[in-house]
Formats: structure tokens, C-alpha cells, sequence
């Protein structure tokens, strides 16, 4: 496994769609190389998720994973997983203001709305179709590294440039609140759990 370069805001591979992963080219050597690649620098980072584009690789492919994550411990542990042309769905009108960064975006996070419960169809890195359901912050999660897929960032979603910041800004003045709103998140959304259906049969 190796750790690749992370695409910084600018770069006009970050505005492209990518393009969707057939059958066939998922199940190649190189291609779960690749995804092993983006697992170990999504790690490497201390990301919550990695989307293919923002390592150059223009596929609909990208990771999620929470687990006491240093950058943004308020958010609930989450399974490794991988989503290869996912679809989302929208659940609901519940909407909540979060402040998101990016690894390709450093030093700046923004307050982003984000809907609260969503459902995902999608396969997994062996191909198989799954379906799930998320709430809260992991709703949020989801969107933010789709959108990857989509050539979007989170800057393009912040309605108020007032809200953006340095992290360390951030950590001054607006940490303990968002941290105290986010558990509420937690609280709100996550009295359901989360859904995971794994591979469709």
C-alpha cells in the first residue's frame, strides 16, 4: 500500500465528475490496489473519507471511516467503507448547519447544511450491491465525499463566506459551540441508529 498526494483546492481535477467503475474493472488487481492506496492515505490524513478524485483518480470510488477520529472526535465511529457508484437518496426534510473541512481544502472549514438522514445505494469494493441508511453527522459525511465524485467541494456549499475559518480560529472561537451543537446531533439522530443492510441479496 502506499500513501498518494492529496489534490489541494485549485487543482481543476477537483471540479471534474468522475466517471462510474464497470464490473469488470473493479474486479482488475490495479483497481483494488487503488482502493487499498486510498484507505491507507485517508488514514495516513486522519480523513473521515477520501473520494477517489482527490488522489487524481477520476472514478466514482471513495472510503469512509470514523474511529476516534483526531480531526473531528465529535463525530460517531463508522465502519470502514467503501462506495463504488453510489446513489443517494434524500430522506426527510431534517436539515442541521455543520463546519466541515477538507483535506483538500486546508486550514478552512465553513458552515455547510447538510440533510440529516439519507439512504445509499451503491457496491461494495468486490462488487456487490448494498444499500444503507445514515443519520446525523455520518448523514453529512456521505454527502460531503459524494459531492467529491461530483466536482464539488464543501467552499461551494457554505451559504454565508462569513462563517469560514482557520482551524485554529476555529478552535478559539467557534469549537466549544459547534462541538455542543454536534453532540446534539448526536443525540437527535443517532436515538435511531444507523441502518446497514450490507450486500443486497
Amino acid at each position: 500500500m502506499a500513501v498518494l498526494p492529496i489534490l489541494q483546492l485549485g487543482d481543476p481535477r477537483l471540479r471534474q465528475v468522475s466517471r462510474p467503475v464497470t464490473a469488470a474493472e473493479l474486479a482488475t488487481p490495479a483497481t483494488q490496489a487503488f482502493i487499498d492506496d486510498l484507505i491507507e492515505t485517508m488514514h495516513h490524513a486522519h480523513g473521515a473519507g477520501l473520494a477517489a478524485p482527490q488522489v487524481g483518480d477520476l472514478r466514482r470510488i471513495c472510503a469512509v471511516h470514523v474511529r476516534k477520529n483526531p480531526r473531528y472526535p465529535y463525530k460517531p465511529d463508522h465502519p470502514l467503507t467503501v462506495f463504488v457508484n453510489p446513489v443517494i437518496e434524500v430522506v426527510g426534510d431534517a436539515v442541521e448547519w455543520i463546519y466541515e473541512g477538507c483535506l483538500s481544502v486546508p486550514d478552512l472549514r465553513g458552515l455547510v447544511p447538510r440533510h440529516m438522514h439519507v439512504r445509499v445505494t451503491a457496491w461494495d469494493r468486490h462488487g456487490q450491491p448494498m444499500a444503507l441508511e445514515a443519520r446525523g453527522l455520518s448523514a453529512g459525511t456521505y454527502q460531503h465525499e459524494f459531492d467529491h465524485l461530483d466536482g464539488l467541494l464543501f467552499v461551494d456549499r457554505v451559504a454565508d463566506a462569513r462563517t469560514l475559518t482557520t482551524w485554529a480560529e476555529f478552535d478559539k472561537h467557534h469549537k466549544a459551540e459547534f462541538v455542543a451543537h454536534a453532540q446534539a446531533i448526536n443525540a437527535r439522530y443517532l436515538g435511531a441508529p444507523e441502518k446497514n443492510d450490507g450486500p443486497i441479496e
